[in-house]
């Protein structure tokens, strides 16, 4: 286990737990389906550009810095970058609300109706690029890439937290901390309240600018209106940005599943999926330095993957063959790369075992058409 891969493991350890109380509870609305899709939506894709944004990034404070803060004593620069971070992503978040190519990125965010930890991280593929711009401005200044790294991950961690359904309210921090409480009202589907709270960890950014709101008194729903996401991380990612170019939504009739997985076997796919991305950042890092074709190939199949678990999730035909195809070729690959660690040989047969249950109808309820029809 590696400096990248402890974090990832805490996050999904900490959904899941969440998950589970909540399940259990059953005082808020909850479904195991948004969770999958919430893990699944974006974190293989979104790893590649995040690393992308850590090469800009280091490129541009290694030949364009103006070394502004080379001068400055240590506590000072790791003081002034947590809170410029956190001011820079304030109007990063506000700007995504503003433009319609911006938007177009975060709406998969905000079309989550269930208020989770799994919903911080629910992401488009592309949320790491559009953060480029504004993080660049601290490069030019001379903050060290470390220190970049490390506050973004504090910065994040925060995020992260603030989408619990279950942290209490913690006012005395609330006059001056962004807390679940508060990010909360920034989900409300109604009222114009996606347009509030949009600081990331300091709420006085929203009281300074006029964009902070307290919650409301009546009862509420979380999402966005308009099109339905489908649950699929490449048609969602993607959709919007085929809106702006002018294709229309299409008049087809809804989706009707023909299959419903049983959600032991969507969560445990789920995870198995999810180690193996685990085992690609343990691997490879951020991914940029002498890419190998093993390494395109594991990526490749781990987006392929993301994908035939939405139909699986989703109940289409093609969702338990191409997920049996996917997790029949991640076999090969381990094997034929040479990955032969009980790491690998372990999560890879359990995956191929997974999608051949699967396939074979173990764990799976078939839908009656005759009632769908009805």
């Amino acid at each position: 286990m590696n400096e990248l891969t402890f974090p990832i493991i805490f996050m999904v350890a900490i959904v899941m737990v969440e998950a589970l109380i909540i399940a259990r509870q059953k005082r808020v609305s909850f479904s195991w389906q948004d969770v999958v899709f919430n893990l699944n939506s974006g974190h293989i894709m979104l790893w590649l550009f995040r690393g992308l944004e850590l090469f800009c990034y280091g490129f541009v404070v290694t030949h364009f810095s103006f070394g502004l803060t080379d001068s400055w004593p240590t506590w000072l620069v790791w003081l002034f970058t947590l809170i410029a971070w956190d001011l820079g992503f304030y109007w990063l978040h506000r700007l995504h609300h503003r433009y319609r190519l911006l938007w177009a990125v975060h709406v998969v965010h905000h079309q989550g109706e269930h208020f989770n930890l799994s919903l911080g991280v629910r992401n488009s593929w592309y949320s790491s690029l559009t953060s480029i711009p504004f993080f660049l401005l601290l490069a030019l200044m001379g903050v060290p890439l470390t220190v970049f790294m490390t506050i973004s991950v504090l910065h994040y961690t925060i995020q992260f937290f603030n989408h619990s359904g279950l942290i209490p309210r913690f006012k005395w921090l609330e006059s001056w901390m962004v807390t679940p409480h508060h990010h909360r009202v920034h989900h409300i589907k109604t009222g114009g309240y996606a347009n509030r709270n949009f600081g990331g960890s300091f709420i006085i950014w929203g009281k300074l600018f006029g964009t902070f709101s307290e919650s409301p008194e009546t009862p509420y729903q979380y999402g966005i209106g308009g099109e339905v996401a489908t649950e699929n991380p490449l048609i969602d990612s993607n959709r919007p940005f085929l809106r702006i170019l002018g294709v229309k939504k299409t008049n087809k009739p809804t989706h009707s599943p023909r299959y419903h997985i049983g959600k032991m076997g969507l969560v445990g796919g789920t995870l198995l999926l999810f180690a193996l991305v685990i085992g690609y950042v343990y691997r490879y890092g951020y991914g940029f330095n002498g890419t190998t074709l093993e390494q395109v190939g594991l990526f490749i199949l781990l987006a392929a993957g993301t994908v035939a678990l939405s139909g699986l999730s989703s109940g289409y035909g093609w969702g338990k063959w191409s997920w049996f195809t996917v997790a029949s070729l991640m076999l090969l690959l381990i094997i034929i790369a040479g990955w032969l660690t009980p790491f690998w040989l372990v999560v890879g047969a359990l995956l191929w075992l997974h999608s051949a249950a699967v396939l074979m109808g173990i764990g799976i309820t078939p839908v009656d058409r005759r009632d769908v029809q009805a």
